[in-house]
């Protein structure tokens, strides 16, 4: 029987030179087939412009594509290098409703000053270093909507990856004239001045999970066979930070696979996260659904072989079959050292992608089923 995992990556324009050329790109795309991966999750959105040829932000900013890759189309490029060695692509909306990164909202808010979210002091909302548009205003939904639509009517990919900005708004969101109206005419009052306030988080967190539901039918309206992957912070964390309802968004099957981001630099602390994860928000029906987000690399910090080696042990033994690595770069330092410790070890035997039914368990029984795994935790952690 052949292995069937998720072997991921995500590819950056930040801290790396891969999709500065189609020749590095192709060479990016050999060297991760070679290595055993099967999924590459390309970046096409991120710093307020896209990194392929985009109608809808040329007719609404002027601007069809990131600047630096005038006269190519990355996305176009990756996309032809991957198939030629047998790789799937998952575009990645990195910076979803996130406007700017210390840069006052930038070209887009400049643009469209109505998009800007606002925080309890009508200020323009930031949260570490990121400026952001509305996510609960539905003319910027729709923008989000149009990128994603386009993408996946115009390339031949397997499916569109939203993140810990996409759909996201950070809690202390939601503060504008539009979203405070909608909020008073539920409730007959104006929002709490607490950003965490429990039905207040509710509520806006209710309004981007209805954003997901518009983006999961679209792009199944689509192409049915089109995955629809999401990689959140971590709940709750994330739903009270940013309005992440990632265990409704399993519950309610809209997303087809997701990727928490366990981005834990110790080993101890990132097999608590998977532990958590498995026994309290996943079921026998949804953990296929599951392959943690794991940091590979970030500014100098570079994952160690042997914690390496322990995440993917760890995730193989809690049934867990897949992981994505941010970001490539890692897999290249060192003389590629923890790439070629992939190709000689876990990822030697090769794995295929897995399908979309491979992502859902079909036996009707088993939808509220415990794993054995998940039955002996809440057993033992019963007992003492």
């Amino acid at each position: 029987m052949s292995l069937i995992e998720t072997r991921g990556v995500w590819l950056t324009n930040t801290d790396s030179k891969v999709l500065k050329s189609q020749q590095r790109i192709a060479e990016a795309m050999d060297f991760l087939a070679e290595t055993g991966f099967n999924v590459v999750f390309p970046v096409v959105w991120n710093k307020g412009v896209t990194l392929y040829r985009s109608q809808t932000m040329q007719q609404t900013f002027g601007v069809e594509i990131d600047p630096s890759f005038a006269g190519r189309d990355p996305l176009a490029e990756v996309v032809a290098e991957a198939r030629r060695v047998g790789l799937k692509v998952i575009p990645w909306f990195e910076y979803g409703f996130a406007s700017s990164y210390n840069l006052n909202g930038g070209m887009l808010l400049q643009t469209k000053p109505e998009w800007a979210a606002r925080d309890r002091d009508g200020k323009l909302l930031k949260k570490n270093g990121f400026e952001w548009m509305n996510a609960l205003d539905p003319q910027v939904q729709e923008f989000l909507l149009s990128l994603v639509r386009e993408v996946v009517q115009n390339y031949d990919v397997d499916g569109i990856q939203g993140d810990d900005r996409f759909p996201a708004l950070p809690c202390e969101g939601g503060y504008d004239e539009g979203t405070i109206a909608r909020y008073r005419q539920q409730f007959n009052q104006n929002p709490p001045q607490n950003p965490q306030d429990s039905q207040w988080l509710k509520w806006r967190a209710d309004i981007l999970t209805e954003f997901l539901v518009c983006l999961y039918q679209e792009v199944k309206s689509i192409n049915p066979n089109l995955i629809v992957s999401m990689s959140p912070n971590i709940y709750d964390w994330g739903f009270k930070e940013y309005l992440q309802d990632s265990v409704t968004w399993i519950n309610r099957g809209i997303v087809d696979m997701i990727h928490p981001q366990i981005y834990r630099r110790d080993f101890q602390t990132y097999k608590c996260v998977v532990n958590k994860l498995i026994t309290e928000q996943f079921t026998d029906a949804t953990l296929p659904k599951l392959a943690p987000g794991v940091l590979m690399k970030l500014g100098t910090y570079c994952i160690t072989p042997e914690h390496l080696l322990k995440v993917i042990n760890c995730n193989r033994k809690r049934g867990i079959n897949g992981e994505v690595f941010f970001f490539y770069e890692g897999l290249r330092e060192n003389n590629n050292a923890l790439g070629q410790l992939l190709r000689s070890g876990p990822y030697a035997q090769p794995a295929s992608f897995p399908t979309l039914a491979d992502l859902t368990v079909s036996s009707a029984d088993s939808r509220n089923n415990l794993s054995l795994w998940q039955k002996l935790v809440r057993f033992f952690r019963n007992l003492f």
